[in-house]
This record gives C-alpha cells, structure tokens and sequence, in this order.
C-alpha cells in the first residue's frame, strides 16, 4: 500500500469513527445534560468509535486475518490498551473545551482535535504492538 493510500484510509476511516463516536455521544446526551450524562456520553461514543475503528483498521490498514476467538480478543485488548493514553488526550481536549466554552459545539471541536491527535499518536502505537506481525 501506498503511503497516500494509507493516509487517506487512516483519516477517513478516523473520521467515520469519530462520526459515530459523536453521533453516540449526541443519542447519549438527549437524555440530559448534567456531569453524569455528560461522562456517559463520552464513555458510550468512545467504546462505540473502538469498535468501528478495530474493525476497519484490521481489515483496511493492517491486513491482519488473525481468526480464533481467544486470538481476536487478545488482540482487540491490546488494542483497547493502546487505546487508553489516546483516550485520555481525547477526554480531556473535549472535557476542557465544554468546560471552558460550554457549549455543543465547544464541546465537539475539543472532541475532534482530541480525537486527532490520539489516531495519529494511536497509529504508531498499533502498528509496533498491536499489529507488529502483519504490518505492512
């Protein structure tokens, strides 16, 4: 795969999960908008964002075709754990950007710079430890 190739699916397949992990946030967030819906909605749109981004990554990225149920769920832990510093530069963009400008769209600009940097950050991350065998 080309680097062009690579780039152009990396960032559209970041922006199809930060589409879904916003729209989760926005079904969430109906319900209220306290502290507690607020923590909801960033916990429902990021574990819903994981999943689509796994999924695409695997297949579209890294061409893994690792089968097996223990052996997807080893690797889609290790990829949750990469996952996890990235999510907490995404938390804190987006929680700081609400807190500050408290509105909506605040709350969303700080979500897709967090979002932004963490993929990019996440990338490496995935490529050295996560998908190392099958890298291309």
């Amino acid at each position: 795969m080309t680097r062009l190739t690579l780039v152009t699916r990396y960032v559209a397949f970041a922006m199809v999960a930060t589409a879904v992990n916003l729209l989760v946030q926005r079904i969430v967030l109906l319900g209220g908008d306290t502290a507690l819906w607020f923590i909801a909605a960033l916990g429902a749109g990021t574990l819903a964002g994981l999943v689509v981004k796994y999924a695409l990554d695997k297949r579209w990225i890294f061409y893994d075709t690792t089968t097996g149920t223990a052996a997807q769920g080893k690797q889609f832990g290790l990829y949750s754990l990469m996952g996890v510093i990235t999510t907490v530069i995404f938390w804190v963009t987006e929680t700081a950007f609400w807190m500050i400008w408290g509105t909506d769209f605040a709350r969303e600009l700080g979500a897709i710079i967090g979002l932004t940097v963490g993929y990019v950050t996440k990338y490496q991350l995935d490529k050295r430890f996560v998908f190392q065998e099958v890298s291309r």
